[in-house]
């Protein structure tokens, strides 16, 4: 059976969209595997200790902690001291920002409604609805966010749906800037 030349051109056409889609699900494998990682890290610093390692003396101890980056997360830094304040997980579906433990900044805080949630997460999210009007994406693609607290104070952010990798980037430094500014404003 012969095919004709414009079959040959959609047949490599066809070829060449699975191999993009094989190279797109390759590297989502891998960021799940990297997360696996960083999992199997928290539940082994975490893991039970038997009671008789445990040390029985009660001494009043003074905790020092000291922000370091988690493995396979891009730290997010204070502009003023380059003090970690939060760490970002990036995976194909979602990026998570999650603060640092001692980190306590209530989600009302400006710039963080207005600018980082409003103008940022708000502009991406308008393009999208544009997108999934004309048929370019499906409305479930649509760039969305949920903010964790505890209590009134953010703990983790979570992006669903940020579609284009240079996102992420935008995503990250404007978040480590409203963070700061947030920081700044609590402070004063």
């Amino acid at each position: 059976m012969k095919f004709s030349e414009e079959q040959v051109k959609e047949i490599v056409a066809l070829r060449e969209d699975l191999m993009k889609q094989v190279d797109k699900h390759q590297e989502g494998i891998e960021m799940l595997e990297k997360n696996i990682v960083v999992l199997d890290g928290f539940l082994k610093d975490s893991s039970f200790v038997k009671a008789s390692k445990l040390d029985t003396k009660i001494e009043p101890k003074e905790e020092i902690k000291i922000s370091k980056p988690v493995e396979n997360s891009i730290p997010i830094k204070r502009g003023n001291d380059g003090k970690i304040i939060a760490n970002a997980y990036v995976t194909p579906e979602q990026v998570s920002i999650i603060l640092d433990e001692q980190i306590l900044i209530n989600a009302d805080t400006p710039p963080f409604k207005s600018f980082f949630l409003d103008r940022i997460i708000g502009e991406m999210k308008k393009k999208d609805f544009l997108e999934a009007e004309n048929g370019k994406i499906q409305k479930e693609s649509i760039i969305d966010y949920i903010i964790n607290k505890n209590g009134s104070d953010i703990r983790e952010i979570i992006i669903k749906n940020y579609r284009e990798k240079q996102r992420v980037t935008e995503l990250i430094n404007t978040a480590g800037w409203s963070l700061t500014r947030m920081l700044e404003n609590i402070s004063k």
